[in-house]
């Protein structure tokens, strides 16, 4: 089975925020939280670039390994869900997430900062398909309409792709050696690694470089 990714490149993003806008429409994502946003890298120096950030839906993801509820569950298509119900914002997930994908509408003390949200890969949560109680928490479920995120769809430079990690990865190894970066770059190991549940993205394999 196909295990969903994003593939995002800096080099052909050109700050339209297009992604961005995409996201909180389709999902009417509340004010104060950026379920995806986008990052400027080297701000204010020669070589400046911008990247579409979000949850990389981990093979391993480190936010479910701190949660102290086990809020988080990944379905079999590899995308990270989490329940709004059983979360307690204690805010740990924020800090083990590399990302920074984790969201909370307010910043405040400890457990009264809200419940977490972040990218949801356009797949809704733990409750039924297509039900108004998952619109309401997580907003549109695309991916058991067999669509893909909307933000990827969005983008008129494929700086933002989405879909099966294979193909994706297959894309990255391309472009990054016709850059001459070699199928080594730094990056994505963790979003990318090898884990227990058979991930085809081996260390040294076409995903283990940065875009």
């Amino acid at each position: 089975m196909a295990r969903m990714k994003f593939l995002c490149d800096s080099e052909r993003c050109i700050e339209c925020n297009a992604c961005v806008t995409a996201c909180k429409n389709e999902h009417e994502v509340p004010w104060g939280i950026n379920r995806r946003r986008l990052v400027t890298l080297n701000d204010g120096k020669p070589g400046e670039r911008s990247i579409s950030m979000a949850c990389m839906h981990c093979n391993d993801p480190p936010c479910a390994a701190v949660c102290p509820v086990d809020c988080f569950l990944q379905t079999a298509d590899g995308v990270v869900l989490h329940s709004k119900d059983l979360c307690i914002g204690c805010g740990y997930c924020f800090y083990a997430c590399p990302f920074g994908a984790p969201q909370y509408p307010r910043t405040t003390d400890f457990g009264s900062r809200g419940k977490m949200d972040k990218c949801t890969f356009c797949a809704g949560g733990p409750e039924p398909d297509g039900s108004v109680e998952e619109y309401q928490k997580y907003g549109a479920n695309r991916l058991a309409e067999g669509k893909l995120p909307l933000c990827a769809e969005m983008c008129s430079t494929r700086a933002l792709m989405a879909g099966d990690g294979a193909v994706l990865a297959d894309i990255y190894q391309e472009r990054s050696l016709r850059r001459g970066y070699g199928s080594g770059a730094p990056g994505w190991s963790t979003a990318y690694g090898r884990n227990d549940r058979g991930s085809p993205f081996a260390p040294g394999g076409p995903a283990t470089g940065g875009g």
